[in-house]
């Protein structure tokens, strides 16, 4: 696993819990794998085991020296290597900081990453059947095995790219191209070149010799213009090697039977301590303890993709009449673009049953999944999406767009038989989430009993990560059969 994320090391979003889990389940199968990622600032070398002498990486500026970082994946014995470059990760955040959102020289930070995972296996004198990268950051890793290093020990050795986000893919200057260390025909030949500039995704979907990504829905999605941000093109060309496996959960931190983090416990057969969640999450709201009004909570980056602008947008947003005309409660926690930030505060100013918090807490967002009635996610695109799947094992019924992952993992409510797992449009628009909130609301009070059924059935629903473990095993004997076919 060559990856810029895994927990608890490093995270900034989903990618970091998705390499650590399938990691775990990987192992537990019987794969024999390895993490490797940068030693970040916020990595205390202190909690780490000192890992052999250092270890030389070829790059374009020549040979740079670092060191090497040694633990152990937590709950799995996978072993974990940090790669130590102060001069690349010795600073603050994964890609960017508050000065500088994006790093000028990520291309050039990764490009060592990648470049040294190679270096790691012949120190460990360990060459894995696959190597697999997870987007843009750790995309180089492909394209270095098919075009340098395919030859002596990695002749067997295939590669797996893994999409978790289409829309963040690595776009740089071309000036920035030569901070890879390869030759100017791989510009085009190897597929970098995006309209004059530099995208190391793109590269690593020409280059890989399979392709996953996080939903089966979304392997569909981003083959088309609309969802396909300027690669649908590349990726009907390797659809024959796409692969759309939907991620599991944790089931050890995210199971209302067992969650440390909330007040009371429950299953499917007793929801009671569902109820007793709900008096402390309008609790710890300011909200009032009534159980007959329905309780939509909502969890989430405050950033376009989540359709915020839909939800809460101060001139056409829905949030207003939602709160102003349905008899519900509502409450938030998030943050991201500041204008949404202030327009939350603003709402739960105005709103004496909307309330939000900015920022994040676990504690809190445990305490909203399990203690709401309804989850909101109405998402522009979701590749794979974590919440709907805590929102359907705590019994939380998710209003969402029917889109990636989301479209995988919610059944439609059915108003006539009850059948479902939660409430799904199709149209992203102010209305189209003002209506279907509307008509979970309706359900709520009208038919009670398709409620307490659905929440049943979603607490049912298997979203371990043995299926999708077994899934990569079969993506990744396919990318050793495509090796074995490709040539450099």
């Amino acid at each position: 696993m060559v990856t810029s994320e895994a927990t608890p090391f490093a995270k900034s979003g989903g990618l970091a819990d998705a390499v650590s889990a399938l990691s775990r389940a990987l192992s537990k199968a019987g794969h024999d794998l390895r993490i490797f990622l940068p030693r970040y600032y916020s990595i205390d070398r202190a909690g780490l085991e000192p890992f052999g002498p250092p270890m030389a990486v070829p790059t374009a500026q020549g040979e740079e020296w670092t060191s090497l970082y040694r633990s152990v994946l937590p709950g799995s014995p996978v072993p974990v290597y940090f790669l130590d470059h102060e001069a690349s990760f010795g600073r603050e955040g994964i890609y960017g900081s508050k000065a500088e959102p994006d790093y000028a020289d990520n291309p050039r930070r990764f490009a060592l990453f990648c470049r040294a995972a190679f270096a790691l296996c012949r120190r460990l004198d360990w060459y894995p059947d696959v190597v697999n990268a997870h987007d843009w950051p750790s995309a180089l890793a492909p394209v270095y095995l098919r075009r340098l290093e395919r030859g002596g020990p990695f002749a067997g050795t295939a590669s797996v790219l893994s999409i978790h986000n289409l829309g963040y893919q690595g776009i740089y200057g071309k000036d920035r191209y030569p901070d890879l260390g390869l030759p100017w025909e791989l510009f085009h030949g190897a597929g970098f070149e995006y309209y004059e500039k530099t995208n190391l995704l793109k590269a690593g979907i020409a280059e890989a010799d399979a392709l996953g990504t996080v939903s089966p829905t979304y392997a569909r999605e981003i083959q088309t213009p609309e969802l396909g941000a300027g690669l649908d093109g590349l990726l009907r060309h390797r659809s024959a090697d796409l692969v759309g496996i939907l991620n599991g959960v944790d089931l050890e931190d995210w199971d209302p039977r067992t969650d440390r983090l909330i007040p009371a416990h429950y299953s499917p057969e007793d929801l009671a301590g569902k109820a007793a969640c709900k008096r402390a999450l309008q609790r710890a709201f300011g909200l009032p303890e009534d159980p007959g009004l329905p309780l939509v909570g909502m969890v989430s980056r405050l950033a376009d993709q989540k359709g915020i602008a839909e939800l809460f947008g101060p001139a056409y947003g829905c949030a207003v009449p939602i709160c102003e005309r349905m008899a519900l409660q509502f409450v938030v926690q998030g943050s991201g673009e500041k204008w949404c930030e202030a327009e939350l505060s603003s709402l739960a100013a105005r709103l004496p049953n909307f309330k939000a918090r900015i920022g994040y807490s676990e504690e809190t967002a445990h305490l909203i999944e399990a203690g709401a009635d309804f989850f909101m996610m109405p998402s522009r695109y979701e590749p794979c999406g974590l919440n709907q799947m805590y929102s359907l094992r705590y019994g939380t019924l998710p209003i969402a767009r029917r889109t990636g992952g989301l479209a995988d993992t919610i059944e439609n409510y059915d108003q006539e038989t009850g059948a479902g797992t939660g409430f799904l449009f199709d149209d992203l628009t102010p209305r189209s989430v003002y209506d279907t909130t509307g008509w979970a609301v309706w359900a709520w009070y009208n038919k009670p009993e398709h409620v307490a059924a659905m929440r049943r059935r979603a607490m049912a629903r298997d979203f371990s990560w043995d299926r999708p473990a077994a899934e990569y095993g079969r993506l990744f004997a396919r990318a050793v059969s495509r090796a074995g076919g490709r040539t450099a």
